[in-house]
């Protein structure tokens, strides 16, 4: 796609792009006269919740589309009832149009197109190449040989037209149990390739289904479905991952039989591997299921609806496709590197305020008691025109425990005795002592301020310590999660008894958290930066009005450097 072009120059200093190669597929294909206009999909089973490798198959064929005045479909294969709900459906739609994928508001369903497969699959058994097989499901897997063997021919391969026809239309009327017959294309079971050895193309299968309800008690396959619901649909670029590429031989053997006219091309780009996370869909069911996550939409997940919850925008995810790239060989992302893509995106834009997760009192004890005044603050220190707020400041401060030691090691110029810093945007404050409770833990700090050192500016000494803070008299309480990676690959993603080898510390919650008054009714999809602390959301689920709860989005450090 478009994004993902490599920028280079010719010895004149000419800018040149050097396409991906879909894009150079495309090209030869629009150049020959093959298609007139490219149309692309995106064809999620209904069965669960999208991730984060989903994200880049809906990037790279939307952006081929738009790249190429085309048209982008959404379109649901629902061909398996017994694993798909509305409630994916739902969601689905929700993700794609989330990240900037318009599919017009039209949404297509396999199901929509099970006439014309009924009629494709009578069509091929009047051509002879398909045929009703009475074999069991595993009678069907031993004939049908290994890697090194060929396979067998079924002993009703030989059935007549008529006969196959009668019985195919007798599964369709439920005239035999479940499982009883299946329909096979006659292919060639000799072929060196398994999936051309008389792949089943229907099942018999009494189940409801969300789009057809109980019309149908036969189902095609997958791989019989899919390339006719590209062809009705006028697909011409059928974009897929690689482990679709031993099938493609079978694709195009469906829409070459059924005789579709400028039939779809299949492609095959690689996998999106993230490293550190969970996308197996068994592997998070269980996390669900046991409750070490809170459901599909966990922050340490990489599901859509998870990042989306977490504070990850779609410009974010965005970049990272692009940093990441479109090629036919497998490689693994690092975490780190979609965690500085969500950074570059909120930098310029996501406003700088105070919150403090750990808080600890902190008197001025020479600031007028019952006092308070109003300090104005930039909103973005990297954004001139973001403007000022006005925040409040009183003689009651809450400051972060680590931003406090009585007996520090050298070069700390934090708060300590005797020590003088900054608070942020208000005044130097110089640190007196602290109180104890009967357990020996600090719980208040006592220092001075110097009144003419307002905003924090002295033109005559410097401090070497800057420390946030918020005002006790009208702070707002918070409770705020903090994630680390769900798994650690270092140590090995899977456990020997096959669980994974899940990470006891990816979420730390601060249940006391004290932010500034301004965010008292801060929206669940606006980011903020916590200064010194990382990017936040207000959660979208667990928040209450009485109680917030906010996520870290992300930490302020970064481990990936980006390439030149």
């Amino acid at each position: 796609m478009a994004d993902t072009e490599e920028i280079k120059k010719n010895e004149e200093g000419e800018v040149k792009t050097s396409k991906n190669f879909i894009e150079q597929i495309i090209d030869e294909d629009l150049a020959e006269g093959k298609y007139s206009k490219i149309v692309t999909r995106f064809p999620p089973e209904p069965n669960g919740y999208l991730h984060i490798g989903h994200a880049k198959s809906i990037l790279l064929n939307y952006g081929l589309a738009k790249e190429y005045g085309g048209v982008f479909n959404l379109r649901f294969d629902d061909t398996n009832p017994t694993k798909e709900k509305t409630e994916f459906v739902e969601s689905i739609a929700k993700d794609v149009e989330w990240l900037g994928a318009d599919f017009h508001g039209d949404i297509y369903f396999a199901s929509d197109y099970f006439d014309n497969m009924y009629e494709i699959a009578e069509k091929f058994i009047q051509k002879g190449i398909a045929y009703v097989d009475d074999s069991t499901a595993d009678e069907i897997r031993a004939m049908r040989g290994t890697l090194t063997e060929p396979g067998v021919n079924s002993p009703y391969r030989d059935r007549s037209v008529e006969e196959n026809l009668q019985l195919f239309r007798d599964m369709r009327d439920g005239k035999f149990e479940d499982g009883s017959k299946v329909l096979r294309a006659k292919i060639d079971m000799a072929s060196p390739n398994i999936n051309m050895r008389d792949p089943i193309i229907y099942r018999i299968a009494r189940m409801y289904h969300h789009n057809t309800g109980d019309k149908w008690c036969i189902y095609p396959m997958y791989d019989f479905a899919h390339p006719i619901e590209d062809a009705v649909e006028g697909v011409t670029h059928s974009i897929c991952t690689l482990e679709f590429e031993d099938h493609r031989p079978l694709y195009d053997w469906v829409v070459r039989e059924a005789e579709f006219k400028n039939p779809p091309k299949q492609i095959e780009f690689s996998k999106l591997y993230l490293t550190n996370v969970v996308t197996g869909k068994r592997y998070i069911k269980k996390l669900v299921e046991d409750g070490v996550v809170d459901g599909w939409d966990d922050p340490r997940l990489v599901t859509l609806a998870a990042l989306r919850r977490r504070g990850f925008t779609p410009e974010s995810l965005k970049m990272f496709m692009e940093l990441a790239g479109v090629s036919k060989s497998q490689s693994s992302c690092d975490y780190a590197m979609l965690e500085y893509c969500i950074r570059e995106d909120l930098k310029p834009k996501a406003p700088r305020v105070l919150g403090v997760l750990d808080p600890v009192k902190l008197i001025i004890d020479n600031y007028p008691e019952g006092q308070m005044e109003s300090l104005p603050i930039d909103n973005n220190s990297d954004d001139p025109n973001a403007g000022q707020r006005e925040i409040t400041f009183s003689r009651e401060l809450y400051i972060e425990r680590e931003d406090f030691m009585e007996e520090p090691p050298k070069k700390y110029f934090r708060m300590f005795p005797g020590n003088e810093v900054r608070l942020k945007g208000a005044y130097f404050a110089k640190c007196t002592g602290c109180v104890k409770d009967e357990n020996g833990n600090v719980v208040e700090i006592h220092a001075t301020y110097d009144p003419e050192t307002r905003l924090g500016d002295c033109a005559t000494r410097k401090v070497k310590g800057t420390i946030h803070w918020v005002n006790a008299l009208d702070c707002v309480d918070a409770e705020v999660r903090l994630y680390e990676n769900l798994i650690d690959e270092e140590k090995g993603k899977l456990n020997e008894d096959g669980t994974l080898n899940f990470n006891p510390n990816s979420l730390t919650v601060c249940p006391n958290a004290k932010l500034e008054k301004s965010l008292a009714n801060a929206e669940p999809t606006k980011a903020f930066q916590f200064i010194r602390n990382g990017y936040f959301c207000v959660d979208s689920k667990d928040s209450k009005e009485d109680k917030q709860v906010w996520n870290r989005i992300v930490g302020l450090k970064s481990s990936y450097k980006p390439a030149n």
